[in-house]
């Protein structure tokens, strides 16, 4: 709203033109959610613990959970879901198809997390609503958005599978394109879900994912540098670097109160939507094999659960102490901190490896 309002006034003073510069908006997005992420944490946190709105731990996990996070207030990603929420509708081009994609899936992965959430706290009970139940409402959301974008894009390029590393690979996916979409922003969001497992473990990849995203969306909307880069040129793209500076900003300031000791947890109302809204980036930006690179530390922590439940299932064998996989590094004795830094070093260099993508073709 406010990139039109100084738009309007630029028609009176020049220098307000400075704000239309997508450069700008991207800091200042990032700088506003920060700032409110800030703000509002405080507020929420209060909130939630004046309700008792705690944290509801496994009974079969770790005994240091029962013993030290059973009194952690949860449902903190709606911190982040306000912050991401305001920030966007404020520096963002508001007629932009993409960034209501965005809000949509933002709005209902936080609807179903925080339905979650709610019957969790309501039974006392670490279960919440129903696999199936979960699974269904996340596939309807997803599908909704999959057939929009499939039926709305403008050039084949917009529904094709590109490969990092390779030059000029499109390979287009036609009606397929609204299965994969769907597998790729529910196992996402899911993925991310498992991560959230420690205090800050799965909000700072979140937070690195979503800075390389800031830049992957800027270069693809951008005709000379896309064209230069070799890589695919989508118009409007440029708008998704707002929102996800918007993430980076409301992340960092969650993770303020989320870093070990955790003040606060971010709850299935985040994880759920967090996930989600990186593989809808992903998904528009038409990066889903460099998300899955980025996110290689969702990826081994939704495999690992896999595998244990197959072995288990099979062979009537455990493969890990404990699933997630960072479960079984605490069981093996890792103190809760060095699973942390070292999963975020873990995406970091990963990151690296994505970003390298843009130049290495």
């Amino acid at each position: 709203m406010l990139y039109y309002f100084f738009e309007h006034l630029t028609q009176y003073y020049s220098s307000f033109d400075v704000f239309r510069y997508l450069t700008l908006r991207i800091i200042l997005s990032a700088l506003t959610a920060l700032t409110l992420s800030l703000i509002i944490g405080p507020v929420v946190i209060r909130y939630l613990s004046r309700n008792r709105l705690y944290q509801t731990i496994r009974e079969d996990g770790p005994q240091s959970h029962l013993d030290q996070k059973s009194e952690t207030p949860s449902m903190g990603g709606l911190i982040i879901i306000i912050s991401v929420l305001v920030s966007t509708l404020l520096w963002a081009d508001i007629f932009s198809k993409y960034i209501w994609i965005l809000i949509f899936i933002l709005l209902t992965f936080g609807l179903i997390g925080f339905y979650d959430d709610y019957q969790k706290f309501r039974h006392s009970s670490s279960a919440g609503i129903s696999g199936k139940t979960k699974l269904l409402y996340q596939i309807i959301f997803s599908g909704i958005i999959a057939y929009f974008i499939y039926t709305t894009a403008m050039s084949s390029i917009e529904t094709s599978l590109t490969m990092p590393f390779l030059k000029n690979f499109a390979l287009n996916l036609g009606i397929l394109f609204i299965p994969w979409t769907i597998f790729v922003i529910v196992g996402s969001s899911n993925a991310v879900n498992l991560t959230d497992g420690l205090d800050g473990l799965a909000i700072l990849p979140c937070i690195l994912i979503a800075a390389a995203f800031v830049l992957f969306a800027y270069v693809e909307g951008n005709f000379n540098i896309a064209n230069y880069l070799l890589i695919p040129y989508l118009s409007g793209v440029s708008e998704i670097a707002i929102f996800s500076s918007a993430i980076v900003g409301s992340g960092l300031g969650f993770l303020w109160y989320n870093s070990y000791p955790a003040q606060v947890f971010m709850g299935d109302v985040g994880s759920l939507s967090l996930g989600a809204i990186l593989a809808t980036i992903a998904v528009l930006l038409r990066l889903e094999i460099v998300y899955a690179i980025m996110g290689g530390v969702f990826v081994l922590e939704a495999l690992s659960v896999m595998i244990q439940v197959a072995s288990y299932k099979i062979f009537k064998k455990r493969v890990f102490k404990m699933s997630p996989i960072h479960h079984h590094f605490e069981l093996k004795g890792w103190p809760e901190p060095k699973i942390i830094v070292r999963f975020w070093i873990i995406t970091f260099i990963l990151v690296l490896i994505a970003l390298a993508s843009l130049k290495i073709r």
